[in-house]
Order: C-alpha cells, then structure tokens, then sequence
C-alpha cells in the first residue's frame, strides 16, 4: 500500500436516523396527535400506524385488542432478564404484565416499552395468587420440575398467566404448588436450561400460535 492509500480517510457511514421529522403539511385533526410530536418529529421505537400520536392514545388503542393471557415474573434478586420479558410482552401485546416480589425493577431491557403496558405488583405469591383465581386466570409456570409437561403438546388456555421465575433459581416453591401446571420447553442440546428471557419469548409465541392463529396442538 502507497502513501496515497494510506492517507485517504475512510469513507463515512451514513447515520441511521430512527423515527420521522416534523410533520410535513397541514396538520392533522384529532385528539390522538401530539403536538409536540407533530412539531419536532417521531423518534420513538413505535409501529408507523402510532406515529405523532400521544402516548394515552397509543395505550387506549392497544387495550381495545389486547390478547387475554398475562405475564408474571418472580422478582427476588433483581433479575434483569425482567426488563427484557416486558419488551417481549409488548410485543405480543399480553393483557398486562405482573410483577411478584420487590416492587423495583430494571427497567433498561424494556428500551419504554413498559409505558404501553399495564404493569401490576404483587408483594407476594400468595397476594398474586388470590388476585389470579379472582380474576378466572389459570396460572401456568414454566420451568423444568419432575412433574413439568411438555409445553409443545399441552393444551394452553385461553384465559391465563404465563408464570417465570429467576434466572438460575427458577420459579419459588410457591408458585410451583400454585400453578395449575408447570411447563418446560424441549431442548435438544447439552445445557440443562435456557436464558429466562428466552423461555418467556418461547412461551408467550406459543399461545399467539394456539389463539391468534388457531394452531392447535
């Protein structure tokens, strides 16, 4: 290599911009748009359909079409597989999501998705508990127990709450003896689990196959 070739810089990436710039044109009418956006641009991680609109619009439109099972997650340690359990719950737009356990969370995983959901605590398995059997919900935890069955042919109920626990302990004694069955996820390579996120992805993806799609096992 050249003097010449060593001294030319590197061409520049180009910089990926997220989102829209301020709206372009008439401004639209509504109660949804935000203003705010509508001036300065759209920079959120949202689909195109919310773009420029207000947060509280966001929320009410998806609580018109939210599926019916629940996400709950054990939080003794501060797991930080949390943050990214409620980003998959959005994304597969569950009822709510459920804290069990400290109140604090992190929520860096989540990237604000936890603003678009509902998000409840419960100090406690046994307060969840009462809560889950007063609202009809068959609770289901997923973890690998003797007496686990196989997530891939059981039968998912509609109506439920997918139940996680912490990464390396797994779900509590508790929630064990509560849930009406435990599943686990068939593996097929040398480790004994998978990241706690992961089986939640895998979980929830299961029942969207079962009720949104009508995949029947």
């Amino acid at each position: 290599m050249d003097e010449t070739q060593q001294s030319q810089p590197e061409a520049a990436q180009p910089e990926h911009v997220i989102g829209v710039g301020p709206w372009e044109g008439p401004l639209p009418e509504g109660d949804h748009w935000d203003p705010e956006l509508l001036a300065h641009g759209d920079r959120r991680n949202v689909l195109d359909q919310y773009r420029y609109w207000r947060l509280e619009a966001i929320v009410a439109d998806l609580d018109t079409r939210r599926h019916p099972f629940h996400v709950a997650i054990e939080n003794w340690q501060h797991d930080l597989n949390i943050g990214t359990v409620v980003r998959t719950a959005n994304a597969f737009n569950a009822s709510a999501v459920h804290i069990i356990g400290r109140r604090r969370w992190n929520k860096r995983g989540a990237m604000v998705t936890d603003r678009y959901l509902h998000v409840h605590h419960h100090p406690d398995v046994a307060s969840f508990v009462a809560w889950a059997e007063g609202e009809g919900l068959a609770i289901l935890g997923v973890d690998i127990f003797p007496d686990s069955v196989p997530l891939e042919t059981f039968e998912l109920p509609e109506r439920c709450v997918l139940v996680f626990g912490q990464e390396g302990s797994g779900l509590s004694p508790e929630v064990h003896a509560a849930a009406e069955a435990t599943l686990s996820i068939e593996q097929f390579g040398s480790t004994r689990s998978m990241n706690a996120a992961s089986a939640a992805a895998i979980a929830m993806h299961a029942w969207v196959r079962r009720w949104a799609f009508g995949q029947k096992v």
